[in-house]
């Protein structure tokens, strides 16, 4: 499960993702959008060098933003990198280290303080969509460490009982992946579907998107965090 984290907001100060501030006052508080993007290498998109596939938008925010051009994740895989992005902390310090899979029995300490939990203490409305991958059942999910919103899933997309066709059950004892539960579909504290086949899953990125963007026209009048 390799993951080449990318771009921790591939181009802006850690407060400014097109900020949208409604009130100009000198005393006035950004709105916040973080993207994290696994297996997005850091080449691939126009601003650092892609050719072929037009990222205008990408170009837009690396033109009007500040772009880092030296960065690295606190891990190249996905549990530790997520831990360290919300902690501000070294992922092995807080026993976060490598990838959370079904069955595993940790996950982020509830205690510890996250960038939602801050921004929550000082007015902000908070929201996580997509993959959590901080850990797999309740109660330690997005909610209860500072987000007031989940929509997503616990772990990889690719975590689950289904070969590489895309629809087949893994049978094979000897294959890990046999082991696997279906990937639920989790919204705040709830199962409320499970993905079962690529053609389910082949949905998930415009399901994300369109509750992220609902969240940020919601709120934009406010201060929100949304990742």
């Amino acid at each position: 499960m390799r993951k080449s984290l990318a771009l921790f907001l591939l181009f802006l100060s850690f407060f400014n993702f097109r900020i949208t501030a409604q009130n100009k006052k000198s005393d006035s508080k950004p709105n916040i959008v973080i993207i994290n993007m696994d297996d997005m290498g850091y080449g691939d998109t126009e601003p650092y060098g892609m050719t072929g596939i037009p990222t205008p938008h990408f170009n837009q925010i690396a033109q009007e933003g500040t772009r880092f051009t030296n960065f690295n994740a606190g891990q190249a895989i996905c549990t530790a990198s997520r831990a360290a992005l919300l902690t501000g902390c070294y992922p092995n310090r807080i026993g976060m280290s490598g990838v959370l899979l079904p069955g595993a029995k940790h996950a982020l300490n509830p205690k510890e303080e996250t960038i939602a939990s801050m921004l929550k203490k000082v007015g902000y409305k908070t929201a996580n969509y997509g993959k959590w991958h901080l850990g797999n059942e309740m109660p330690y999910w997005p909610t209860n460490y500072g987000f007031d919103e989940f929509y997503g899933i616990p772990y990889s997309h690719d975590v689950w009982p289904i070969d590489y066709d895309g629809y087949s059950l893994v049978t094979d004892p000897k294959d890990m992946r046999s082991s696997f539960p279906p990937l639920p579909l989790i919204n705040n504290t709830k199962v409320i579907d499970t993905i079962r086949n690529i053609k389910e899953a082949s949905k998930l990125t415009t399901l994300f998107t369109e509750k992220a963007v609902g969240f940020i026209k919601k709120n934009k009048k406010i201060h929100s965090f949304c990742t």
